[in-house]
């Protein structure tokens, strides 16, 4: 897709994002799930929206997922934070921003809300997983996994048809971004939308998203036999609805 470019950080950090640019209109910012890329169907469906609605569009991938550089691995909550707070100031700039995170990536648009609250102007969750280390991971190891984790550095963890290397310094940052018991004013517009059928996140964790903005128009949406993804065409349909209603 044409639209990739690369952001190099430092001498040794080069980021991927697509970018549709928009010189002093919104912007839509799309932050990817954990070990996800901009390959699938959400970003290039957010990118032609952006186009038809006449918005800019921003999404990356975090260093050790899709084609940015680094090691999966050394990457935490932390770093992907930090990644995405310094490619929003270099391509948006000053621009008013809505942001949009999938699974892991509510969780790091959550972080953002302290460096951009005046820029971003709604907040649409799919799936979200914030502080799902800890409490989606950590808390149900097995006490031989918790001690292969401490000893090794890292375990493999099965989901699905995927195995995960999951570090130790990955967990132990999680805690270090516990963001589910902090608080956000905005007046802004918040959608969560979660699958009923998700096996990976329950929606308990929407509602527990929504509680933390206290000035914000909350809803929640639950698409009935709907995935963790909602990558198919009745849920980028949903997805594409909410943005309208928020960008409004």
């Amino acid at each position: 897709m044409r639209y990739f470019k690369y952001l190099k950080l430092n001498k040794s950090k080069k980021i991927r994002y697509l970018h549709l640019k928009k010189k002093n209109g919104v912007y839509i910012v799309f932050l990817h799930g954990f070990m996800s890329d901009l390959e699938g169907q959400k970003p290039k469906t957010f990118l032609t929206f952006a186009k038809k609605n006449k918005l800019g569009f921003l999404a990356l991938e975090y260093s050790g997922h899709g084609k940015s550089s680094g090691k999966f691995t050394d990457g935490n909550i932390s770093k992907w934070t930090t990644e995405s707070r310094l490619v929003i100031k270099k391509i948006i700039k000053k621009n008013k921003f809505i942001v949009i995170g999938s699974s892991m990536g509510a969780w790091i648009s959550l972080n953002l809300f302290k460096y951009y609250k005046k820029q971003i102007k709604g907040f649409l969750g799919i799936g979200s997983a914030p502080d799902f280390l800890e409490k989606l991971m950590w808390k149900k190891f097995s006490k031989k996994m918790k001690k292969e984790i401490k000893i090794k550095g890292k375990i493999y963890l099965k989901h699905g048809k995927y195995e995960y290397p999951i570090t130790f310094q990955l967990i132990k940052d999680g805690r270090k971004n516990k963001v589910l018991n902090k608080k956000i004013y905005e007046n802004i517009n918040v959608s969560m939308i979660h699958g009923s059928k998700d096996e990976s996140v329950p929606v308990i964790y929407s509602r527990k998203v929504l509680k933390i903005f206290k000035n914000a128009k909350r809803k929640l949406i639950i698409i009935q036999n709907g995935d963790h993804s909602l990558s198919n065409s009745k849920g980028l349909r949903v997805l594409k609805k909410e943005l309208s209603l928020i960008l409004n």
